[in-house]
């Protein structure tokens, strides 16, 4: 079911930046079909390429959305009022998908506000991510998978990429990579049972990853990626910061960056 959002609060209008939801048809013209992958917990709304059999899969993976109605209030309806992801993953030469994040586009009995807010980077939520890339994975018979995400799914991003074995690289747009520290550094509620890609260090230390941050980003500043990558140390790790904000200027940038190789130590 497509959600439509009229409602515009303080957070969410930094984060979405117009004020009526993402319309999935007005995508479905181009290369990417909408798709709603089941999983234990929550329906994840995504959008598919061809038919077809593809042995590497680049997924875009959806940002917090309208989480917020206002800087104090949940929204009712996550659904994002526009995406990046879903723009970028339209505009790439493929195979590509998206994915949306739990309760956004479509809702279940477990869709609460707790799920697009506190608990939003729980155990739950990435299981239910994990699982709909699995099902991307075996509808599409993908050997190897990239993955990229903005703001929220940027987090999400590296900790599939922990969790999996088939996860060639990760890239994110304005990643909340270390939401311990974007909390503390807003000085916001901590988030409820977090998993968090510096829980899995030791395994993304070896991942190639690229983070574009924004100069002008008010939301994930540059000193979020900043403290990732210095308790990370990763061995193949590159920090490209841009003229953006947290949403705006990165069309540009993705389209240079995005299939140019990534500079790793000792090569």
């Amino acid at each position: 079911m497509l959600k439509l959002i009229a409602v515009a609060g303080f957070i969410s209008s930094l984060l979405s930046g117009c004020a009526s939801g993402v319309r999935l048809e007005n995508y479905s013209a181009g290369p990417l079909h909408p798709l709603v992958l089941p999983t234990n917990s929550f329906p994840i709304q995504a959008m598919v390429p061809a038919a077809g059999t593809y042995k590497h899969l680049r997924v875009y993976i959806e940002g917090d959305g309208h989480a917020w109605a206002t800087s104090s209030q949940p929204s009712t309806d996550p659904t994002p009022h526009s995406s990046l992801m879903l723009r970028l993953a339209v505009k790439d030469a493929g195979p590509a998908a998206y994915l949306a994040r739990p309760c956004q586009f479509v809702t279940s009995s477990s869709c609460n506000p707790g799920v697009w807010t506190a608990s939003r980077f729980s155990k739950t939520e990435i299981d239910s991510m994990n699982s709909a890339l699995s099902g991307l994975k075996s509808r599409f018979m993908v050997e190897s998978i990239e993955l990229v995400g903005h703001s929220g799914g940027g987090e999400i991003a590296l900790v599939l990429a922990a969790m999996r074995d088939d996860v060639e690289q990760v890239q994110t747009l304005a990643g909340n990579v270390d939401p311990v520290y974007w909390t503390n550094l807003h000085k916001l509620t901590p988030l409820q049972s977090p998993i968090t890609p510096l829980q899995f260090r030791n395994k993304l230390r070896s991942v190639p990853q690229r983070h574009i941050v924004g100069l002008n980003d008010l939301i994930v500043p540059p000193a979020v990626v900043q403290a990732y990558s210095a308790q990370l140390d990763g061995a193949c790790l590159e920090v490209v910061e841009v003229n953006a904000t947290h949403t705006e200027g990165y069309d540009a940038v993705w389209q240079r960056l995005s299939n140019t190789p990534m500079l790793c130590k000792g090569r």
